[in-house]
Formats: C-alpha cells, structure tokens, sequence
C-alpha cells in the first residue's frame, strides 16, 4: 500500500479502492492526444493528403498504437503499476528497470520543458504586458506556466483528471467554434473532394507520421491506466480517445488545409479572436504537459528505488524535475536538446515489444505477481539483470535508429516489434538449451 508520501502509488500497487471512475481515466487520454500538436499533424497531412488519404492514414496509424496502448495497458489495469515499474517483473529485472525509468524520466522531463516553452512563448505573444514587464514577457511566464503545471502535478492522477475533464471539452469547443469561423464561407462537397494544396504526401509516410507522433505517449499508457479496473475499460479508453482525439482533431485539421490552402493553420485559428487564441494554447499544453512530468516523476522514482533501495517521496521529484525543466525552457537551453529528446524517443519502442512478449507470451513472472496481487503486495523477489532483454532492447534502438535515417517504415514500430520477435526467440531457444520452459535469472530479495 501507499505511505503518506506515496498517495499517488509510484512505487506500489494500485489497490481496488483507489481505481478511479472510467471517465477521469478518459479524460486524461483525449487530452494526451487532443492538443495543438495534433491540428499541426493533421493540417501537414491535409496539406499533402485527399481528405480519405488523410483519413485512411490516420485510421492506419491509430490501430497501430490502439494495439500497444491496450496491451500494456491491460497489463498495467491488471496489476495496478505504472509502465517504469511494471517492467521488473515484465522482462527487465530491477537493474533494467532502472535504466529505463530513467530513460522516461529524462525524455519526458525533457518534453515538458519544450512544451514548456511553447506554453511560455504562446501566452506572451498572445496576451500583451509589455506596458508592465518590458521586455520580460517570456520569461516570467514560462516560470508561472512550469510552477503551475508542476503544482498541479504535485497533487496527482485525481487532480490531473479533473483539470482535463475541464480544458479537453474546452479545448474542443474553441477549436470547433474558431475551424467553424474560418470554414463557413467553404462548401464541405468540396473540401472533401478537393485536391491537396501542398506537395503529394505517400500514405506510408503519412500513416508513419500518426503513428510515429505519439508511440512515447502510447507506452506510457500504463501510468495512468492502472487506476482503471479491468481491460475492457482499457480497450474503450483508448478506442474513444483514438476517435475523438487523433481522428477528431486530425480531420478537422485536414478541412482547414484544404479551405485555407496551407498548413499553418494552428496560426489562423488562434488569430480568429485573442480570447480563443488563449483557450487554445491555455488548454492544449495544460493537459498534455501534466502527464509529462508525471510520467517523469514515475521513471525517476523506479530508477532511484532500483538503485539505491530508496522509497523517495513523489512530491519532491515532481517539484525537483519541475523545476529543473522550467528552469531550462527559461533560458532556452531546452531547445538545443530536442535531437536528443527524438533519440531517446526511438529508445523507448523496444522496451515496449520486450514487455508484451514477456507479460502475455512467456508469462515467466506471471505466477509470482498472482500470487503478490492477492495480498496487496509486490513479488517478495525479482531478477537482478535480464541480460537477453538488454540486448533485445539495444538492437531495437538500432534497428530503430537505422530506418528513421533511412527513412524506412515507421521507426519506433519497426525497433518494437524487432525487438519483441527477437526477445521471444532468443528466450525460447535458451530455455530449449536449458531444457527449462521458464527462464529466470539471478533473483534478489525486493525492498521497498
């Protein structure tokens, strides 16, 4: 169970009295995806795409990640962990899921910081304060939107529920209402039927773009789904937010495309009158930044209690990582590190097709986690190391890293399921050796 400073389960199991009703769950989904980023996706592939192009390439996209989302996220609602800790018993052991927690923690720190940023630079060149803060505009609000949203976060997963049960419908009223001014002079026959404006896009590398915008956020899906309480509630979460964020948003998009002739619709909208304007930029990035920084609150508290044993309080990482990435967006450091921020992002992938495989396929530590959830608890014990995952996830990243230069496929997808087939058929052929049919590596007592 949770201590005072754990209220929010980071290091523990969900229990059933703290799952939270489907649609707090739901709302924090939609937000994830329905955001400005979003309209931005769907405008470059109306600049490009037929309206059924674009449909169809967003429809590709979204099964792919609909599946990974609901797979971890199963497995996540079943167990009651977050994605970092959920992948101890799920083919990692405590040292990689270390190495991982801390790779979600830097990445997803390093987003809220370029989220951050935009936030910041949005609101400045929105609302006017030169008359009272001279030339300091940006900086002072990229201090208040990072403290407000760090605070927010500080307050955990019902907090951030009820704040995107607010901003989603906001977010999607003002969006409709501003598309519908600019639209209302264009016949909607001829927006569906009309040529792209923009060069031809391919429907793979549109479909690659759906699915590549959002695989990070797909496989931190179990962070927030084990407050849900069985599968079928996953499935429907992630089926909803999949249509009313990515397919919503994204044809929208597309129409506006198509009747303003360019791809930088985001401008438009917001110029359509200044209070939309900042509802727009307001909503968007609260809802989606939150559950940056708390995934990255949940990666580093795995890391720090894998390593050194510790049980930190949640409420001080979240303030301490925070800070850190407010701190970097104020001075525009943030923004020189987004080449690596996209490096890790096709590190994260593998990790993903390495805990399917082993949670649903080879169940190696399916006993021991029934037997723990029955009373409340974790396993007693868990590997040290899993040498065959470690390799599996490097020449994921690599496979990964190799066809986004190359340009072959979708990147992220291709490392997942590289990894995944490559996991099940080293751990197979080295049960055969072994002549066991489950393989566990060296074990060590787990403290908490």
């Amino acid at each position: 169970m949770a201590t005072e400073e754990d209220i929010d389960y980071s290091l523990s199991r969900v229990p059933d009295e703290a799952k939270q009703p489907f649609w707090r769950i739901l709302f924090i989904r939609i937000g994830a995806i329905c955001c400005v980023s979003q309209l931005m996706l769907g405008a470059a592939l109306g600049f490009g795409l037929t309206f059924w192009d674009a449909f169809l390439a967003t429809m590709l996209g979204s099964v792919l990640l609909q599946v990974v989302s609901w797979a971890l996220g199963t497995a996540a609602a079943h167990e009651g962990l977050s994605t970092s800790l959920l992948s101890r018993w799920a083919g990692f052991g405590k040292g990689g899921s270390a190495l991982f927690g801390g790779v979600v923690a830097i990445s997803m720190v390093g987003w809220f910081g370029v989220q951050n940023s935009v936030f910041g630079e949005g609101m400045a060149s929105i609302v006017t304060l030169t008359d009272f803060l001279g030339g300091m505009e940006y900086p002072i609000w990229a201090i208040v939107t990072g403290l407000g949203i760090t605070l927010l976060v500080v307050f955990g997963i019902k907090a951030i529920a009820n704040f995107a049960a607010i901003f989603v419908p906001l977010f999607v009223i003002v969006v409709i209402v501003a598309a519908a001014i600019i639209l209302q002079n264009h016949s909607l026959t001829e927006l569906l039927t009309t040529a792209p404006p923009g060069p031809a896009l391919t429907l793979g590398a549109a479909t690659t773009m759906v699915a590549g915008g959002f695989i990070a956020g797909a496989i931190c899906t179990p962070d927030y789904a084990r407050f849900l309480k069985n599968g079928n509630q996953v499935f429907w979460m992630t089926l909803i937010g999949t249509f009313v964020g990515e397919l919503g948003m994204n044809l929208l998009a597309v129409l506006l495309a198509h009747a303003m002739g360019t791809e930088n619709v985001v401008d438009i909208m917001m110029g359509t009158s200044g209070i939309i304007g900042v509802i727009i930029v307001v909503a968007s990035t609260v809802k989606l930044n939150d559950i940056n920084l708390y995934s990255s609150s949940l990666g580093l508290a795995t890391m720090l209690n894998a390593l050194f044993n510790k049980k930190l309080s949640r409420n001080a990482l979240v303030w301490m990582l925070g800070i850190v990435g407010t701190a970097l967006s104020v001075i525009g450091i943030i923004n020189y590190f987004t080449d690596f921020l996209v490096l890790l992002g096709v590190a994260i992938p593998p990790v993903a097709g390495i805990m399917v495989i082993d949670y649903f396929v080879l169940r190696r530590s399916r006993k021991t986690l029934d037997e723990s959830r029955a009373k409340g608890q974790l396993p007693a014990k868990v590997e040290n190391w899993n040498p065959i995952a470690i390799v599996c996830w490097i020449a994921g990243f690599a496979v990964g890293e190799i066809t986004s230069i190359m340009a072959i496929g979708i990147s992220g997808l291709n490392s997942l399921v590289l990894a995944g087939v490559l996991y099940w058929a080293i751990m197979k052929a080295y049960a055969s050796i072994k002549k066991q049919d489950v393989i566990t590596f060296a074990e060590t007592d787990q403290v908490l």
